[in-house]
Formats: C-alpha cells, structure tokens, sequence
C-alpha cells in the first residue's frame, strides 16, 4: 500500500450546501478519531464501498468526511496569492472543483484500505498552548504488515476542529498543490486552473 499525498490530496469543509452546525467540543485528537471511524464503519458496512466501488465511497466521504474538513481554507492556501485578485465567483468555482478533487481521491485511497485488521492509531495533537487554534494530530495506518504515518493539520472554527491539511510520506497537501497550481496560474490564470481542475474532475 503506497498511496500518496499528491494522489489523496485527508483532506483535507468543501461540504454539502451549508446548514446550522452544533459546536464540537471534543479535542483534535478525538474529532480526527470519530470522523475516521465513522468513514471506514460506513464503508465497511455498505457492500458495494467494501467491494470497492469508488463511486459508492466517494459518497460515503462526502457525507461522513468533508462535515469535518475547512477545505475552503485549503483552497485559499494552496491557491496563494490569486486568491486575493480572484472574484466572488472564481472562488465559489475554485473551491467546489479542488472540493471534488480531494474528495474523490481521498476515496481511491480509502479503497486501498479495506484488508481486514486495518489499525489507525493517534496521538495527542501537537499544541503550542492549551487556548491555540492550529494543531498537529500525528496518526499511523497499520495494514497488510505495513505501516504509514499521517498527520493531520487541524484548526479551531466556531463549530470545532477541521482538517485543513494532510502529511502523507512526509509531502503536505497544501505545499503540493500550491507548487502545481502556481505553475498553472502562472500559464493559464485563475480561469484556466479552474477549467484545468474542473477538466481532471471530468475524468477521460
């Protein structure tokens, strides 16, 4: 198993159509743990997810993942500085195609995922201070006699803990992309990385 940050980018909320949230209290390290478990229960649960079947998990990971994750701040991160010069719109269409990216393929890589005996074991977050609003949670994946670290990036928002971005095999999401994407904006603009995105979500 050697999924790759470049591919799965946990990403990293591109979440559905915005409704009321009640506030998370639980630390980092917690809100990572029941997210995760509720992802892999849901697809061990479902037949076609555990056979699996990309489309039905990228469900899942829509429903039971992005909740959890501030990928608009993923996409601002990665996009740099022309976020600043792009309008309301190209923002809404950035961030719904990079939404789509990194939610089907954190799916692809969950499908690498389903041997039996799969462990995710997490550490305490990593915090400057007791009141700080970033933090590291450091995970290992235990599957098939292999071990993979992850980390996990998180910060603090008014409804809880979000994932923003993800270390995987020591590459982070957001410093992956941000190098694809300058070359990109630096070719084609802020349209152009949106039809580029939008064209990779399409498929063949």
């Amino acid at each position: 198993m050697k999924p790759t940050i470049a591919l799965l980018t946990l990403a990293l909320s591109i979440a559905p159509a915005a409704h009321a949230q009640q506030i998370d209290t639980r630390a980092p390290e917690q809100m990572l743990k029941g997210t995760i478990d509720k992802v892999m229960n849901a697809i061990r649960n479902d037949p076609a997810a555990r056979a699996g079947d990309p489309e039905r998990t990228l469900q899942i990971v829509r429903r039971d993942f992005l909740p959890s994750t501030d990928f608009m701040l993923t996409t601002q991160y990665a996009v740099g500085a022309a976020w600043e010069k792009a309008t309301p719109a190209q923002r809404d269409a950035l961030y719904r195609e990079f939404q789509t990216l990194l939610a089907r393929t954190y799916a692809i890589q969950l499908t690498q995922l389903q041997q039996d005996g799969t462990q995710f074991r997490y550490a305490p977050a990593a915090r400057p201070a007791a009141n700080a609003d970033d933090a590291v949670v450091r995970t290992t994946v235990v599957t098939g006699g292999d071990t993979m670290p992850i980390d996990y990036r998180m910060r603090r928002t008014a409804a809880g803990w979000k994932i923003y971005d993800i270390n995987m095999m020591g590459a982070w999401m957001i410093q992956v992309y941000r190098r694809q994407f300058a070359a990109r904006l630096a070719l084609d603009g802020i349209d152009g990385l949106i039809r580029y995105l939008a064209a990779h979500n399409r498929g063949p």
